[in-house]
C-alpha cells in the first residue's frame, strides 16, 4: 500500500553537517526522511532513532550503492519519492598551479558526476510521485574565490547543469530547486585535511596563510546549519522553482553579484581572501 505521508532522501546527512539539518527538519515536518551517509555511524542518532527516518548505507560515487538506495527507498514508500536532496560534496583549496589534476577529477566525481547519477537513478520515482529535486551547489559557483578553483568550477557546473536539468524535468512533472549555499556553520573543516604545497610552489612564502584558510574561520560569524535548513525546507514546501540563494547575507551576496561592476566585485572577493595582499606582504619580508 502507498505511504500517505511524503518522503524525502537527502544525502550527507553525517552530524554537523547540512544534511543533517535538513533531515531533523523534514522529520519535525511530517515526511518520511532517508538519511543516507557513506558511512551511517556518522548519522546522529536522534535521527537514526526516529520513527519516521530510516537510515541508508549510500556512496553517491558507487553506482551498486545507489541502486540499493533506490530499492530500499521504492519498497519503503510504494508511491515514489517526493524530495530528493543533492547534498553531499566535497573541497578542494590549493592553488590552480599546484593542484592534482587527479584529486580534481575526483571532486569533479563526487561535485558534479554524483548528482547526476543520483537524478538519473532516482528519476522514476520523482516522476511517479511529482516531486521535486533541489541539488545543492555554493555561492562559489558564482564567486571566484582565489584558491579554490576546482571546487568553484566544480560547484558552477552543478549550478548551470541543475538549471538545465530544471527545464528538462519541467515537463515530465518534477520541480528543480538550485540553492546556491553562502556560508553555513557546519562540521565539515573538522575532518578536512588540508593540501600540501610543493617546496616549488610561486605560493610557499604564503603557506600558513591558505593553510589556515581550512581551519574553520570563514564560518565563524556563519548563521547555523539549523536556520539554513529551516529556510530550505520553506522554500521546498512552497513550491519554489529555479535557484534559490540561502545562507548567511545571501540576499546581499546574489545583489553583489549581479549589480556590482568587477572592480567592485573583485574588491569584494580580495577582502574575504586577501590573496595579492598577503603575497605583497611575503615579497616585501624577503625583500627586508
Amino acid at each position: 500500500m502507498a505511504s500517505l505521508r511524503k518522503s524525502v532522501l537527502i544525502t550527507g546527512c553525517s552530524a554537523g553537517g547540512i544534511g543533517a539539518a535538513l533531515a531533523h527538519v523534514f522529520q519535525e515536518k511530517g515526511y518520511h526522511v532517508f538519511a543516507s551517509a557513506r558511512n551511517p555511524t556518522k548519522i546522529p542518532a536522534t535521527l537514526s532513532g526516529a520513527a519516521n527516518v530510516t537510515s541508508l548505507t549510500l556512496d553517491v560515487l558507487s553506482p551498486s550503492s545507489i541502486a540499493a538506495a533506490v530499492d530500499s527507498v521504492q519498497r519503503k514508500t510504494g508511491s515514489g519519492l517526493d524530495v530528493l536532496i543533492n547534498n553531499s560534496g566535497g573541497g578542494y583549496t590549493v592553488p590552480a598551479l599546484d593542484a592534482s589534476l587527479v584529486k580534481g577529477k575526483e571532486l569533479f566525481e563526487l561535485n558534479f558526476w554524483a548528482p547526476l547519477a543520483m537524478l538519473q537513478a532516482f528519476a522514476p520515482l520523482l516522476i511517479k510521485a511529482k516531486g521535486c529535486v533541489v541539488n545543492n551547489t555554493s555561492a562559489n559557483a558564482y564567486i571566484p574565490m582565489p584558491l579554490m578553483s576546482m571546487y568553484n568550477s566544480s560547484k558552477a557546473a552543478l549550478a548551470m547543469a541543475s538549471e538545465t536539468w530544471r527545464h528538462e524535468l519541467q515537463p515530465l512533472g518534477v520541480r528543480t530547486i538550485t540553492l546556491v549555499t553562502c556560508a553555513v556553520k557546519t562540521n565539515f573543516f573538522a575532518d578536512y585535511h588540508p593540501a600540501e604545497l610543493p617546496e616549488t610552489s610561486k605560493y610557499s612564502d604564503i603557506r600558513d596563510f591558505i593553510h589556515n584558510l581550512t581551519d574553520g574561520r570563514m564560518q565563524r560569524k556563519a548563521i547555523s546549519s539549523r536556520e539554513y535548513a529551516i529556510s530550505v525546507v520553506r522554500e521546498v514546501e512552497k513550491g519554489t522553482v529555479g535557484t534559490v540563494w540561502a545562507g548567511t547575507d545571501a540576499s546581499m551576496a546574489r545583489l553583489a553579484w549581479w549589480l556590482s561592476p568587477q572592480w567592485i566585485f573583485d574588491m569584494i572577493v580580495q577582502s574575504v581572501i586577501p590573496l595579492s595582499k598577503e603575497m605583497a606582504k611575503a615579497t616585501q619580508k624577503k625583500e627586508n
